[in-house]
């Protein structure tokens, strides 16, 4: 019966993929932006005030602060007019439409303007500047303090003098590139310093320039290349003190970790504009100076163009022409989805005393009546799974083992499903989209550890007939240890079912606009009601349904992106060839990179932990009727394991070439870099479909919900409960122990909606080395060494977990290598202390691997 339905749902899934010529696309909005000039600069002495350019602005809170700035009062230059420098602070609450221009009594040390102004969570740091005879080196902070503006003047100076540079916020490090030195002899300069916010008694630290001419009146911003967040630097001009003057349209980007800048190819005619970071990875680029036009009062005003650049796919487009002049010589300041240009200069000498609102409104989240009932469907069909395989639960033997009824296939699949998350439909999309596929040997590393499974790690567990893998840990050492590795194992499978909710919760939540809990309870809820009451039969069944769907749907996602890429299949494989999108990572020996030899090491140890020792696996194992079809299942996932992760790299990559033609099909709200395959779906797939595959996201993570409950619960009632309760485990409670700890993590997943979480890969890479490292080493050194004894193997634990905090403090290594360190450093300080210690040593000849195979 599953099997037919199966198939039937293979053919529905066809069947909306030929739909796609004629069913319309979902009703979709393109995110915009929403102007407004409303916010005007308040009168001064009675006098209405006519702006000003190169003021230090930003926000403080919700107060939006303008200070200093230079104009001409009196008369335009063209006139005999003089520029006059000011040292005025004005405030207002931006979020308070009935607020009023407020100006502060405290004042700026000295009347300037032309410097740098950076917004730190204490305030705004103006950094140099300028008046009409010098150029200022000092920093100071503007706060505010009981409603009161007033200066903290206890910054460290720039090495020299600045003024008409520009800098940004990165890293928790302050960036100023470029500008002048002087007001006698003006010339622009070649500049870089960085300013450590952690340690500012290191003061300014002068770094490499980047690999163009000196600049003034240049752009930047910080935003992510993809692998690291990095400082962009946009246009300028170099001027020299003889007059000569050229207009720059080039760009660099440097990335701090590499401490390398490289070259943009492309052309940005922005010079005194704007930039703002939107998004996970674009750049807005307000107006600015194409060419130098004398000035006079016909002069046609600067560039109104909004500009819109993507550091992924490198292209830079025009997104719009603004309703309104965009100012330069000014600053940008953004408040959630709002922006403020302040001020500035509209034409050579003139200044606007308006402030160019923007805000941006983010594309149209309408699911659709189609979409919505297919999911409704698909979740239906899942309940009913776990209700038809509830009624075979007769003891603790079905609910755990499924009765070794299981067919080998559908264990693959289900091992594979469960490898399958969320994680990998949309990560690793991503990380082919953001990157290359210099990861992808990490999800086939399964080939490198097959043999060892299939001879010596099934046949091991087969022969000794445990229902969990940490039996053998009592067996081989003593129960204090198989207690301590059995909660280890249950606390991450908590964390586990926490980010694998998380992580397509949130990625839909920014796409569809579902609320991110209501997202987190519908997986959440109910994978723990099918796999409560349906036992490890409905995991598996499900599990395998919902690979079906997973795959149907990055096949049929290709397919679509294809038709609409020129050249089509052929023309995407050319341009990401070029583009060295295909790259396996670098060939040299860096354990501190993501190169091809550490991606080998990790990957080997990993997957040998995983599928050697972690319960979900080494339960699948147990579920089939013989030992050559638990090797079949194991063979089955192998199988898959290939053609689908160079799938789903694939569909990264077709991604990046797709956007790349079509640029401003990628909203610029999407804050999420995990989002870029869901926001594909929603925005680009038919009504029906769409619903499918987010349908497949949710089961993604609910396929590795699901086997985290059955398995967290196995290992608690077979490992603790019974040491707590002697008398036989019932399957009552059994499935107690699965709903609580399904609950634990669907609470924990909504702890996580509350935390300021940077990469969810990051940490689940740390997770998985804390935890499964140590326990990989610690199932090795019981299995394979003969000296190995409890105390050992309790050393072992706990100096492993010792060493991970200290690679991920340092960074030793990459993120990467954990599992590998905490998995060496197990096994090495287990057995030393084991040789040192040898006193409680069990009889365990007939507890190693060759004892037990040569029975």
């Amino acid at each position: 019966m599953i099997y037919d339905t199966i198939k039937k749902l293979i053919f529905f899934l066809f069947c909306l993929s030929v739909s796609h010529q004629v069913l319309a696309l979902s009703p979709l909005s393109r995110d915009k932006i929403e102007w407004s000039n409303s916010l005007c600069l308040p009168a001064v002495d009675n006098e209405p005030n006519i702006g000003v350019a190169g003021a230090f602005s930003g926000f403080i809170g919700n107060t939006l602060v303008i200070a200093g700035g230079a104009n001409f009062p009196e008369a335009m230059p063209w006139e005999g007019g003089t520029k006059e420098w000011w040292n005025t602070i004005y405030y207002i609450d931006a979020k308070d439409s009935s607020a009023t221009w407020e100006i502060a009594e405290e004042v700026l040390p000295d009347s300037r303007a032309y410097g740098v102004s950076v917004e730190l969570p204490g305030g705004l740091l103006c950094i140099g500047g300028c008046d009409s005879i010098q150029c200022y080196k000092d920093v100071f902070l503007i706060r505010k303090k009981n409603r009161q503006i007033e200066l903290s003047l206890s910054w460290p100076a720039l090495p020299v003098p600045l003024a008409n540079a520009t800098g940004a916020l990165l890293n928790n490090c302050i960036y100023v590139a470029g500008g002048q030195v002087s007001m006698k002899e003006q010339a622009a300069t070649g500049h870089f310093y960085k300013l450590d916010l952690s340690d500012l008694k290191k003061g300014w630290q002068e770094l490499a320039t980047w690999p163009g001419e000196p600049r003034g009146y240049a752009v930047s911003a910080v935003q992510s290349d993809g692998f690291d967040k990095c400082f962009y630097l946009f246009s300028g001009r170099n001027y020299q003190a003889d007059g000569t003057v050229k207009v720059l349209t080039d760009g660099f980007v440097y990335n701090p970790r590499m401490k390398s800048w490289k070259k943009l190819d492309r052309q940005f005619p922005v010079m005194a504009g704007t930039a703002l970071p939107t998004g996970i990875n674009h750049i807005l680029l307000f107006g600015g100076v194409p060419q130098l036009i004398p000035g006079s009062a016909d002069h046609p005003g600067f560039d109104n163009t909004v500009r819109l650049y993507h550091t992924i796919t490198n292209t830079l487009v025009e997104r719009e022409i603004s309703p309104y002049i965009l100012p330069v010589t000014t600053s940008i300041a953004k408040k959630d989805n709002a922006f403020y240009i302040t001020s500035g200069e509209v034409k050579p000498g003139i200044r606007t005393p308006e402030i160019v609102q923007g805000e941006i409104i983010p594309f149209e989240k309408k699911l659709g009546f189609l979409n919505i009932a297919v999911i409704g469907i698909y979740f239906a069909l899942l309940a009913w799974i776990g209700y038809y395989f509830s009624k075979r639960q007769k003891n603790t033997e079905d609910y755990f083992k499924g009765g070794g009824r299981l067919p080998w296939w559908a264990v693959g699949l289900s091992i594979f499903g469960t490898s399958l998350s969320a994680i990998t439909f949309m990560s690793i999309p991503a990380k082919a989209y953001a990157s290359d596929w210099s990861y992808m040997l990490v999800n086939v590393g399964i080939l490198m550890v097959v043999p060892v499974i299939l001879y010596l790690f099934i046949p091991f567990y087969r022969k000794l007939n445990v229902t969990t893998a940490y039996e053998y840990l009592e067996l081989r050492f003593n129960s204090l240890i198989r207690v301590i590795c059995s909660l280890a194992f249950i606390l991450f499978q908590v964390g586990r079912m926490g980010i694998v909710m998380y992580l397509p919760a949130i990625a839909l939540n920014v796409i569809t606009g579902f609320n991110i809990f209501l997202c987190i309870g519908l997986m959440g809820v109910l994978s723990l009601i099918y796999t409560m009451i349906g036992g490890i039969e409905a995991v598996v069944w499900t599990d395998a349904l919902q690979v079906v769907i997973l795959l149907g749907g990055a096949i049929l996602v290709v397919i679509v992106a294809v038709f609409n890429i020129p050249e089509g299949f052929s023309g995407i494989v050319r341009e990401a060839a070029v583009d060295s999108k295909f790259s396996l990572g670098s060939f040299d020996f860096n354990l501190k990179q993501s190169t091809l030899w550490t991606v080998l090491i990790a990957t080997f140890f990993t997957n040998l932990t995983t599928y050697g020792t972690d319960q979900t696996m080494v339960q699948r194992y147990m579920t089939t009727g013989t030992e050559k079809q638990a090797r079949k299942s194991v063979l089955t996932n192998a199988v898959l394991t290939i053609p689908a992760t160079l799938l789903f790299f694939f569909v990264g990559t077709v991604l990046y070439v797709y956007y790349k033609h079509n640029p401003l099909e990628l909203s610029i709200t999407v804050s999420d870099g995990d989002a870029i395959l869901p926001w594909y779906i929603y925005s680009e797939l038919p009504q029906g479909v769409v619903g499918l595959l987010i349908s497949g996201i949710l089961a993604a993570a609910m396929s590795t919900l699901s086997s985290s409950m059955n398995s967290a619960a196995t290992a608690y009632v077979t490992d603790i409960h019974s040491k707590i309760n002697h008398h036989k485990v019932d399957l009552k409670v059994a499935k107690i122990a699965t709903m609580l700890l399904g609950a634990a993590g669907i609470f924990f997943a909504y702890l996580m909606a509350t935390w300021d979480i940077n990469s969810l890969w990051d940490e689940f890479n740390k997770i998985l080395g804390i935890i499964l490292g140590s326990l990989g080493g610690l199932f090795l050194l019981g299995m394979i060494t003969r000296r190995a004894n409890a105390t050992g193997a309790l050393c072992g634990i706990i100096g492993s977990i010792m060493v991970q905090l200290t690679m991920i403090h340092f960074q030793t290594v990459h993120l990467l290598l954990y599992t590998t360190t905490g998995f060496v450093s197990c096994f090495v300080i287990g057995y030393l202390v084991s040789c040192l210690f040898p006193g409680d040593r069990k009889n365990i000849d007939h507890l190693t691997i060759y004892k037990v195979l040569s029975k």
